[in-house]
């Protein structure tokens, strides 16, 4: 196969030599050319590139970001997309199941190309922007951005920096006396947004090696779950936090959630601008915001780790 490895070096698990050992596994047994991202969307040019050229599989050692920007890059064409964890979190590449080690997981993606087991799979897109596990709307996405700001932290004290960056959101970076916005689901709306979380995928994100799990029901198989938080009290939103980490439905049983299941579309309308972020990547402020759903919208090497399906 002809294979694209396509290298954020600025990621915090990225080494000069784990680069080194995963383009040599590579080359074992394929036709492999390795290039470095050097800005933000560079890395949508390199796949929308390798498609034009016939690449057969872009493998990606980078963070969700970098993921993020290569699956808008290959969304209809022919060529795969393989995933590498390169990050501080890793979400979509341990959603899949694989190690944090990028070289272990690397020879798991080739074994899952030497099976033939590269199968198409779910998207969601907000106003035309293609993302792989989730998007959210509001208070999340405002931590993210701050998280951003002491980014030269990441690679060294990342779970420190969102706990951080989450309690200071809270108390002092995002208004919790009023909703935000509603969200239409065709002809029902939820008047009292707060902060949505649209997933493609679950878990949401993972708390050191602990899956924090928002819905049962996301998955790469299926149309989105929404989750809506519609109070934002300390008391309830933490009870939901410490719940949703010892159960994977709890955002169903809670009173201040509006929980959908299967939604293939919708939209949010803020009543003033509100901060978002997909993939984890904060892509500023919005007013309005489109979703939906597109099955089979990208090729995925599949490892054998991968639960669903």
């Amino acid at each position: 196969m002809r294979v694209l490895l396509v290298v954020n070096a600025a990621a915090s698990s990225v080494t000069a030599r784990r680069q080194v050992v995963i383009h040599r596994l590579i080359r074992a047994d394929h036709d492999v050319d390795m290039v470095e991202t050097s800005r933000r969307g560079h890395a949508t040019h390199l796949a929308l590139d390798a498609a034009g050229r016939g690449v057969d599989v872009v493998m990606v050692l980078g963070g969700d970001g970098t993921l993020n920007e290569v699956a808008n890059g290959l969304v209809g064409s022919d060529c795969a997309l393989a995933a590498l964890p390169g990050g501080s979190t890793n979400v979509f590449a341990r959603t899949l199941g694989l190690s944090d080690d990028p070289v272990e997981a690397a020879i798991v993606n080739l074994e899952a190309m030497a099976a033939g087991t590269i199968r198409p799979v779910g998207l969601g897109s907000v106003n035309g922007r293609y993302f792989l596990f989730h998007t959210g709307v509001g208070w999340d996405a405002r931590l993210v951005r701050q998280v951003e700001r002491h980014g030269e932290l990441k690679r060294y004290a990342s779970h420190p920096l969102f706990i951080w960056s989450g309690i200071r959101t809270w108390f002092r970076l995002y208004d919790r006396t009023r909703p935000h916005f509603r969200v239409r689901y065709g002809e029902e709306t939820v008047e009292n947004g707060y902060f949505t979380v649209v997933l493609n995928t679950n878990p949401y994100t993972y708390v050191g090696s602990r899956p924090f799990d928002l819905s049962p029901h996301a998955s790469l198989d299926r149309p989105f779950a929404v989750v809506t938080i519609t109070r934002m009290d300390t008391a309830p939103f933490l009870r939901l936090m410490f719940d949703t980490l010892r159960s994977s439905d709890a955002t169903q049983r809670s009173a201040i959630v509006d929980y959908r299941a299967d939604v293939s579309s919708l939209r949010i309308e803020a009543f003033d601008t509100v901060p978002f972020q997909v993939d984890g990547d904060d892509l500023g402020d919005g007013t309005t915001f489109d979703f939906q759903h597109h099955p089979d919208a990208i090729r995925l090497v599949l490892p054998a780790t991968a639960s669903f399906g």
